[in-house]
């Protein structure tokens, strides 16, 4: 076969192939074109699940009447000039693709009004032919109209799935995109019924009440604020108490400049942030901003522009792991604000009234737990009861039910708690402490361990050879493709050393680092907490329980054990009296 040039409407053909995957990429594409322009106000009309039918009308800045052709051309674009604008990108799309791919599989006409236009004017694309501008009766702003998706691509359309399919996917993408942007306000039909308004969210109740729509009304009320920064990154968000966890990663919304994103990196981070706090197979739910200098991040690194790169990843990557480890170590009663109702401490006291106990005299056993509890615990004057009340979140102790919950009273109300789960959290802490504060015990092998790597895992293990260090792993290069383990940690003893190293090796490649050797060594932790913790069915007494109650107060994580489950929860006199009828 000749080389020959390929004809420009099968260049904009393949040019959607990788711009277009179904329409939902349609209705991404326009909408961020909307932002970009300035838009307050975005409509959003789908038929036959966008295979009819998308049309989107917005209020922004408008295209002018000489413009309109151009728009409609390859490489084409207001929104950089120089290379150098590639390195400053604070719009969320430039590819200059987006139309001209749209219009080549599809029957597109394009239509717009600036501010200081009398009229409107539009073009249409058919058979990849742009029409020349005519005026038109046209608000300031821009509608976009986009009929019969592949239609002259018949391939490409029979894989499109059911209606109902492709309507999903294009209103998950809306919600996506609205919580980016709570100054915009949107509005959503489909097959001309309205689906969805959520008017423009200046105020802070207000964007809660976006939250609320589009996340759901109990993400709402377990959300936990986070605001973090450091030198130039700045996270802000919402994240859910590890207790409202999903069993799908479907409330997961992560932002960088505004520009919503699905990254390994982000997700890999998260989920080191949510270690020890997650119930087996579940997911987080959060909804988080990252701020980040434009010259820092790369974010034409795929062609639908979910993925970005970042110049220094392992920055990033740290930085949202110890933002989120950071607030969630404060999920104890009294230790983070919660915008929600359970479960719901009394008031953020300082932990205790006057002679609270502190964590540190509580014992890992449970054969002296008797008298520990009693040394920790200094009951209140009874005349300063009420006093030691308010300042305790979760109260003081009436009685112990089946051996299981400890029942308490706060300043609002009823509390029940979890002795063994709480317990548990407790001495997992104390025993992570000990671990982090230089406990690291190591043991040399007897017979050094020869393990069989690839050259370029060698050198890797020799970069890294003081981290392995700092983890009580000591490695030398054995030969061109062999490392020689020669010690190891105490903890770890039991453990198949090679799988770990190969292990720890991939996620060096991988992010930069590993949490592979932590995370084990906390998995046997845990283990170590949950034999070492007070059992079902024994009896405390009243000054066992209270002490407990204040090691919960001091610990961190400690509203979940170390298993996910919530360790403790609380009913208020109001949730009483309606329950019991009372003033009815």
């Amino acid at each position: 076969m000749t080389i020959k040039e390929l004809p420009a409407q099968l260049i904009n053909q393949i040019a959607a192939g990788e711009v277009i995957e179904r329409p939902a990429s349609v209705v991404k594409e326009l909408l961020e074109n909307s932002l970009d322009s300035g838009a307050t106000q975005i409509e959003i009309d789908i038929e036959k699940g966008g295979a009819g039918l998308i049309r989107v009308r917005d209020d922004g800045s408008g295209i002018p009447a000489e413009e309109l052709a151009m728009a409609l051309s390859r490489h084409a674009t207001s929104k950089i000039e120089t290379l150098d604008d590639l390195e400053h990108i604070a719009s969320l799309g430039f590819r200059g693709e987006a139309l001209p791919s749209i219009a080549a599989v599809s029957r597109l006409r394009l239509s717009s009004r600036t501010v200081d236009s009398d009229r409107g004017w539009q073009c249409e694309v058919r058979d990849g032919k742009t029409s020349a501008p005519e005026p038109l009766a046209h608000m300031p702003g821009t509608t976009v109209e986009v009929r019969d998706l592949f239609y002259n691509t018949p391939a490409r359309r029979k894989f499109l799935r059911a209606e109902r399919t492709e309507w999903q996917h294009i209103d998950q993408l809306v919600r996506r995109v609205a919580l980016s942007r709570f100054s915009t306000g949107f509005q959503i039909r489909h097959n001309r019924r309205n689906v969805a308004h959520w008017p423009a969210s200046v105020s802070e109740q207000d964007q809660r009440g976006r939250l609320a729509a589009i996340c759901g009304e109990e993400f709402a009320a377990n959300m936990l604020e986070l605001e973090h920064r450091s030198s130039a990154l700045y996270l802000r968000g919402w994240v859910a108490q590890p207790t409202f966890s999903r069993s799908q990663a479907d409330r997961q919304y992560f932002y960088v400049n505004g520009r919503m994103i699905r990254d390994k990196l982000v997700a890999h981070a998260v989920r080191q942030g949510f270690q020890d706090v997650l119930f087996h197979g579940r997911y987080p739910a959060f909804v988080l901003y990252l701020e980040i200098d434009p010259v820092e991040v790369d974010v034409n690194a795929h062609p639908s522009k979910h993925e970005v790169r970042f110049r220094d990843s392992r920055l990033v990557h740290d930085f949202i792991f110890r933002s989120l480890h950071k607030l969630l170590a404060g999920t104890r009663p009294g230790g983070v604000s919660v915008h929600g109702s359970a479960p719901k401490p009394a008031a953020l006291g300082n932990g205790g009234g006057r002679g609270a106990p502190r964590q540190s005299g509580l014992s890992l056993g449970t054969a002296d737990a008797t008298a520990a509890y009693q040394a920790l615990y200094v009951a209140p004057p009874i005349d300063e009861a009420d006093q030691a009340l308010a300042d305790a979140p979760l109260g003081f102790a009436l009685a112990q039910l089946q051996g299981v919950y400890i029942l308490a009273q706060n300043r609002d109300g009823l509390v029940l708690v979890d002795m063994h789960a709480a317990h548990e959290r407790i001495t997992y802490e104390r025993l992570k402490k000990s671990l982090a504060d230089g406990c690291l015990r190591t043991q040399p092998l007897l017979v050094p361990q020869s393990i069989r790597v690839a050259d370029d895992e060698v050198e890797l293990a020799i970069r890294h050879r003081e981290l392995f260090l700092g983890l009580g792993l000591e490695i030398d290069r054995g030969g061109p493709q062999s490392l020689v383990l020669r010690q190891i940690p105490v903890i770890l003893q039991d453990v198949d050393a090679e799988k770990l190293i190969r292990d720890v090796l991939a996620d060096l490649r991988e992010h930069g680092q590993s949490q592979r050797i932590e995370n084990l060594q906390n998995e046997l932790l845990a283990t170590m907490a949950c034999h070492h913790s007070i059992r079902a069915n024994r009896r405390l007494s009243i000054q066992e329980m209270n002490a407990l109650l204040r090691a919960m107060e001091q610990t961190e994580r400690s509203d979940q054990c170390n298993h996910g489950r919530p360790t403790w929860t609380s009913i208020s006199m109001a949730e009483l009296d309606r329950l019991f009828l009372r003033g009815q």
